[in-house]
C-alpha cells in the first residue's frame, strides 16, 4: 500500500498533494474536482449509506446524478459517520498527513468537530483549511441558510437578470460555481505561499462575496444611486445591438457590436442600408440603447427575408461577432469541441461516460480524468493505509464507516 503522500507517476502539477474534503452539493465538490484535475489526491468524506446528497438530485446519467457526475470525478470516496468518536479519530489521522482540508458543512459544524484551522494547525502547521459558506463568519447573516438561488437573489443578481416584466435566475448554479472557483484559486495561491513559507493558512470563501464580486459592473453602473442596468432578457443591457434577433425562418441568431466602426459595417454589409448608420436615433451606442425597440424592429425587418444561415453568413462576411442559439443536444455535437478533441471519457459506477477536458488542459498537458466514485468505494483501502486494516470489518459492522 502506498503512503498517503507518495506521488504517483506522471507530471501533473498537484501530484503529491492530498486534499480531504467534507463536501456536498456543488461549491466545494466543484473546487476539489478542479484540484483533482491537476493531479491532487482528493479524498471525499461522505455519510455512510447516503453520501453527498447531490448523488440523489436526479438519475439522468444512466442512473447517476448529473450534478454528481460533473463535479466528482477523480476522487476517492471514504464513508465516515463523523459524529462517532472513532470516525473522528480516523479523520484526524487522515488530516495529519493532508495538505488541504475543504469543507462546506453547515455554519459552525466543522468547528464543533475540531476541524477549524486554529484547532488543526498546531499539529499540522502546513495544513491549508478552506471553509466555504453562504455568508462567512461575523455579521447578522452568519447562521443564515444559503442555497444557490438564495445567494443569486441576495447578491442582486436577480435584479438585473430576466425580462423587464420578470426576474430570472441563472440556468446553472452560478453562485455555487463562483464560490467553488474562488476556493480553487485561493487554494492554489495558498499552496504556492506555503512553498515559500512552509506554513498553511485559513481560506474563508463566502458565496455572497463571490457573487457580489461578479456583480461589479452593475454595481458601478448604478454608482451613487444612478439607474441600474435594465433587465433585457438575452440582450445586453447597456450595449446595442447586442443580443438575439429573429430571422425569416423563425430561428434566432445572436450578434453583438462593440464600437462605431462595427456599427457602420453592420449597416452597410449586413442590413444592406448604409443610411441607417446616419440615422440620428442610432448615432451612438447610448442612443441605440435608448431606441432599442425601434432598432430591433428595423433589424428584424431586414432579416425577415433571410434564413438564420443566411444571416450568419452575412455577419461572418462582415466580420460581425455572432453565435448560434444552441441547445444541450447541439453542445454534445458542437463541431468546434469535436475538432479540438475536447471530449474524452471517464469511468463511473454505471460504465464509461463522456467528459469535457478541463479548460487549459488536454493535448500535451492532459488532465487527470479518473472515475466518478461509487459511495465508499475507497473506504477499506484508505483505512488500511491509516493502520486500520485488521479492524475494517468491525468498523463497518458498527457503522462507523
Amino acid at each position: 500500500m502506498t503512503d498517503i503522500h507518495k506521488p504517483q507517476a506522471g507530471s501533473l502539477p498537484l501530484e503529491g498533494v492530498t486534499v480531504v474534503s467534507l463536501e456536498h452539493a456543488v461549491a466545494a465538490p466543484f473546487a476539489t474536482r478542479h484540484l483533482a484535475d491537476l493531479g491532487a489526491r482528493v479524498i471525499k468524506v461522505e455519510r455512510p449509506g447516503v453520501g453527498d446528497f447531490a448523488r440523489a438530485y436526479d438519475h439522468r446519467v444512466d442512473g447517476e446524478a448529473s450534478y454528481f457526475v460533473w463535479a466528482n470525478r477523480s476522487k476517492e470516496s471514504l464513508t465516515l459517520d463523523v459524529k462517532q468518536p472513532e470516525a473522528q479519530e480516523i479523520l484526524h489521522k487522515l488530516l495529519a498527513k493532508a495538505d488541504v482540508l475543504v469543507q462546506n458543512l453547515a455554519p459552525g459544524a466543522a468547528a464543533r468537530l475540531g476541524l477549524s484551522y486554529e484547532a488543526l494547525a498546531p499539529q499540522n502547521p502546513g495544513l491549508i483549511v478552506c471553509d466555504i459558506s453562504g455568508y462567512g463568519d461575523g455579521g447578522p447573516y452568519t447562521e443564515k441558510k444559503a442555497y444557490d438561488l438564495l445567494i443569486q437573489s441576495e447578491s442582486g443578481f436577480l435584479s438585473v437578470t430576466g425580462s423587464p416584466e420578470e426576474q430570472a435566475k441563472a440556468g446553472i448554479s452560478i453562485a455555487d460555481i463562483s464560490a467553488g472557483m474562488y476556493a480553487y484559486t485561493n487554494i492554489l495561491g495558498a499552496l504556492i505561499q506555503r512553498g515559500r513559507t512552509g506554513r498553511g493558512r485559513r481560506i474563508e470563501i463566502a458565496m455572497i462575496d463571490s457573487m457580489v464580486e461578479w456583480m461589479g459592473f452593475p454595481l458601478y453602473y448604478a454608482y451613487k444611486g444612478q439607474e441600474p442596468p435594465r433587465r433585457c432578457g438575452a440582450a445586453h443591457a447597456t450595449i446595442y445591438p447586442y443580443g438575439p434577433f429573429r430571422s425569416g425562418d423563425g430561428r434566432t441568431v445572436m450578434l453583438g457590436l462593440q464600437n462605431e466602426r462595427e456599427w457602420a459595417v453592420f449597416c452597410d454589409k449586413v442590413l444592406k442600408d448604409p443610411a441607417v448608420a446616419a440615422d440620428a436615433r442610432f448615432a451612438s451606442n447610448a442612443q441605440r440603447v435608448a431606441n432599442r425597440d425601434a432598432l430591433r424592429s428595423l433589424i428584424e425587418q431586414s432579416f425577415a427575408s433571410l434564413s438564420a444561415e443566411e444571416v450568419l453568413a452575412r455577419l461572418d462576411e462582415a466580420g460581425i461577432a455572432n453565435a448560434n442559439v444552441n441547445s444541450m443536444s447541439d453542445i454534445w455535437a458542437h463541431p468546434q469541441l469535436q475538432a479540438r478533441k475536447r471530449w474524452t471519457t471517464v469511468d463511473s459506477p454505471v460504465g464509461p461516460l463522456p467528459a469535457l477536458q478541463p479548460p487549459g488542459m488536454g493535448g500535451e498537458y492532459p488532465a487527470r480524468m479518473d472515475p466518478v466514485p461509487a459511495l465508499g468505494a475507497h473506504t477499506d483501502a484508505i483505512l488500511a493505509e491509516l493502520g486500520y486494516g485488521g479492524r475494517v470489518a468491525d468498523l463497518h459492522a458498527r457503522k462507523v464507516v
